[in-house]
């Protein structure tokens, strides 16, 4: 029973990092559900403050998930329809078109909206190229914290 649970466990932390690239895993949460099968083992040693940090963190990096690529269209000069484009490209991608619906939904959402409402081609690209910059970033947060439960748990293994 210990080895099913360790290699659940490691499985669930596999899944987790492939989770952070492909959007229809949720990285983090599955990084998170290895470390509590992990816990159940004889080699888990986590106090409860260490699930209470990693249980905020993960849904801290699971909400700004869906407001990071926004943010990047808003930095790069989108306007407000584009704000709100990237937003809905978003969640259209997500439910209509996933997997990749998630990748491309925030900038052709904000360069769609750009172009009703601005109606200018250069500031649509930019916001879009914004928005997918922020994407990026986004990933780029759920990797660095699957990556440090991923740590947590290969440490506590070989511990």
């Amino acid at each position: 029973m210990e080895y099913f649970i360790i290699i659940l466990a490691a499985a669930l932390m596999v899944l987790g990092i492939l989770g952070c690239i492909l959007p229809v895993l949720p990285g983090p949460a599955l990084n998170f559900a290895g470390l509590v099968v992990f816990q159940l083992s004889e080699k888990g040693n986590f106090d409860t403050s260490f699930f209470v940090t990693w249980a905020l963190i993960t849904i801290g990096v699971s909400i700004l998930d869906y407001f990071v690529p926004t943010l990047g269209a808003k930095v790069f000069g989108s306007s407000r329809a584009g704000i709100w484009g990237s937003f809905l490209g978003l969640l259209i991608g997500l439910i209509f078109f996933p997997p990749f619906g998630i990748l491309f939904g925030p900038f052709i959402g904000a360069v769609v909206a750009e172009l009703l409402f601005v109606k200018s081609f250069k500031k649509a690209l930019r916001a879009g190229g914004g928005a997918f910059l922020g994407l990026l970033l986004s990933t780029m947060l759920k990797l660095m914290v699957s990556g440090m439960m991923t740590y947590r748990f290969i440490s506590a293994l070989l511990a």
